[in-house]
């Protein structure tokens, strides 16, 4: 199931390989100019953060929540991905994780609240 893909994301990966020219010897040069102003196709920064993302296995998590973000940071979930390929889901159910593990105070809030309704 990790195999399949969008159909925004295979349009990203054309949009991202070099165009390929049948027929000419020289390519037309400001079209390839032009996207590589547009499309910058370095590689991402070796950040740790980037590895952990990346390295997170979220392909077991099958319950959906629906969540609302402000418009910053959905432009900033959009671009990530386009930016790094890891997808907005990962990128919140890691960041999630990492603050309920951050936050064991959360954790005993919920139990006194069992404890105080099942009394």
């Amino acid at each position: 199931m990790e195999k399949m893909k969008s159909l925004a994301d295979q349009l990203r990966e054309k949009m991202v390989k070099p165009a390929e020219n049948p027929g000419n010897d020289q390519p037309d040069t400001v079209a390839v100019k032009k996207k590589a102003a547009v499309y910058k196709t370095d590689k991402p920064p070796d950040a740790p953060i980037l590895k952990l993302l990346t390295d997170y296995d979220n392909s077991d998590h099958k319950t959906m929540v629906h969540f609302r973000f402000d418009k910053q940071t959905v432009d900033f979930l959009n671009q990530f991905k386009i930016a790094t390929g890891v997808d907005a889901t990962k990128f919140v159910a890691y960041s999630v994780r990492q603050f309920i593990s951050a936050h064991p105070e959360l954790k005993t809030i919920i139990k006194h609240f069992i404890q105080k309704s099942y009394l």
